[in-house]
């Protein structure tokens, strides 16, 4: 009896390399991991081939454009990794009845809200990468409303560039720095990602819809840096400041919590402090 197969896209990024480490936890699957080389997911002829060929049980789509910043100038790209891409594996899922869970974020939002928002709340994004994700979702639960579409916010790993690394490494090269205490979120480890999609890819009734994850905790970046600053036992001077002293080409929300409750209650998971997952990929990374 051959075993189903999972789908990954996204391979290289940092939750497709976490899934790729986790994927030994799971044996009872086979997997394809694919990045862009492997399988362009905006190419849907390719995109197409690529179902019939596997014929994956369980898509998860692990790629996008998350170049933020860049994504203000690069719009058709961006579009097209993060919205069209998306109709293409939505499609194929559909027409081979290949459950699909798709990942999102928390910059669908305006970032006007003061308590964590809910997956019901009004989408309103305030940059194009977030109006790039919001057009995915909306792509893929239109194609396959059975869609398991997983909103996330401030991202980090052992692998890859994200801001745990960043800070490590400017408190390393320098004295003092500056980080924005005025925008409020929740982080997420990759791994602990990983861990609840592949909980979510084992239950065999498809709850479709649009979910929340994160770690516990709301913070802002300038408590996240100076948790990374006291962990990793650097001594570099972290001072606080306003988003307007840091001008970027995209906006970013200044409120993005999220609420957990309903993945939480759904899928049975339990999520784990901001804190603990923080230290242990800290950990890892000074190994």
């Amino acid at each position: 009896m051959s075993k189903p197969i999972i789908l990954v896209t996204g391979e290289k990024g940092q939750l497709g390399s976490e899934l790729k480490v986790l994927s030994k936890s799971y044996p009872q699957y086979d997997y394809v991991f694919t990045d862009v080389d492997e399988l362009d997911i905006t190419d849907a002829e390719k995109v197409e081939e690529f179902f019939i060929t596997y014929k994956p049980a369980i898509c998860i789509n692990a790629a996008a454009y998350t170049a933020v910043d860049k994504a203000e100038t690069d719009k058709e790209l961006a579009l097209k990794i993060n919205a069209y891409a998306v109709g293409n594996l939505a499609e194929n899922c559909r027409k081979r009845n290949t459950r699909f869970i798709h990942v999102s974020t928390d910059y669908v939002f305006d970032g006007t809200a003061t308590s964590p928002y809910t997956e019901d709340h009004p989408v309103s994004p305030v940059n194009f990468y977030g109006e790039s994700k919001l057009k995915g979702e909306e792509i893929a639960l239109e194609k396959l409303p059975s869609t398991v579409i997983i909103r996330t916010s401030w991202v980090y790993s052992y692998f890859g560039n994200n801001f745990v690394k960043t800070m490590l490494r400017l408190m390393k090269e320098r004295e003092n720095i500056n980080v924005i205490n005025d925008q409020f979120g929740s982080p997420t480890y990759a791994a602990d990602l990983a861990e609840v999609i592949m909980q979510i890819a084992e239950q065999t009734e498809n709850k479709g819809g649009i979910y929340h994850f994160s770690n516990e905790g709301i913070i802002s970046w300038f408590d996240f840096a100076i948790a990374i600053k006291e962990l990793a036992g650097l001594r570099c001077n972290v001072q606080p400041i306003d988003t307007s002293g840091y001008p970027t080409p995209a906006k970013r929300p200044a409120y993005s919590a999220m609420s957990k409750e309903k993945i939480k209650s759904v899928f049975d998971i339990k999520l784990k402090d901001w804190k603990n997952s923080l230290q242990q990929c800290i950990h890892l990374l000074q190994q």
